[in-house]
């Protein structure tokens, strides 16, 4: 026989009332440094090899993100791009974006017990490289991205015009910048498909914004 307590219903109302309060709030949509730093993120072999690929792949401008897909060897075999829409930034807005570039260009992984692949995700944006808000979203929305679509959440890079910065990392390089031209692309031994922009990502952000 087991005993137990049924919770009060002011207790029941009060915390959902505190759920409610959290999914309204994209404040607590977001990773601080710290807690990212935490998690056990996998680190790049090679970031600025994977950072030149994606960049001379994509060519991204300020407000571009970049979701790729790395083996185990650390070989590229997806990647898509967008433009994120003026709006808030909300890891749940940011979570949906990034889910569909990654269901429009690479199978999920959910059968598995133990994710393989990794998702990275660059992001280019005006600034330095100084942790921001923004940034805290992206964090989180690459993490719950990656788990409903069977992925180890990698690294998020950041990509501005004095360089590059892998966040909790503390690892970085002045070239490529946002305003450097691509180099030669290395990130894969094996050729790809065209990369991939917009699509239903930016239809979302696009409809978020004009909310």
């Amino acid at each position: 026989m087991t005993f137990g307590f049924a919770p009060s219903s002011a207790a029941s109302m009060s915390t959902s009332a505190d759920l409610s309060a959290a999914s309204a709030n994209p404040l607590a949509r977001m990773l601080e440094p710290a807690e990212w730093a935490a998690a056990g993120i996998p680190l790049l072999r090679n970031p600025r090899e994977v950072v030149s690929g994606l960049h001379s792949r994509h060519r991204p401008r300020p407000a571009t993100a970049i979701v790729a897909v790395l083996d185990p060897e650390e070989r590229l075999r997806a990647s898509a791009s967008f433009t994120r829409r003026p709006a808030p930034a909300d890891g749940w807005m940011f979570r949906n974006a990034l889910l569909a570039q990654l269901r429009r260009v690479i199978p999920h992984d959910l059968r598995r017990r133990t994710p393989v692949r990794t998702a990275v995700l660059l992001y280019c944006r005006e600034g330095d490289a100084r942790w921001t808000e923004e940034d805290g979203a992206w964090m989180w929305g690459l993490r719950d991205a990656c788990t409903l679509h069977g992925l180890r959440c990698g690294a998020y890079i950041t990509l501005t015009r004095d360089g590059w910065q892998v966040l909790g990392e503390g690892r970085g390089g002045r070239r490529p910048n946002a305003d450097s031209p691509p180099e030669p692309f290395a990130t894969s031994e094996t050729p790809l498909p065209a990369p991939r922009a917009g699509g239903a990502a930016s239809e979302v952000l696009r409809r978020a914004a004009a909310r």
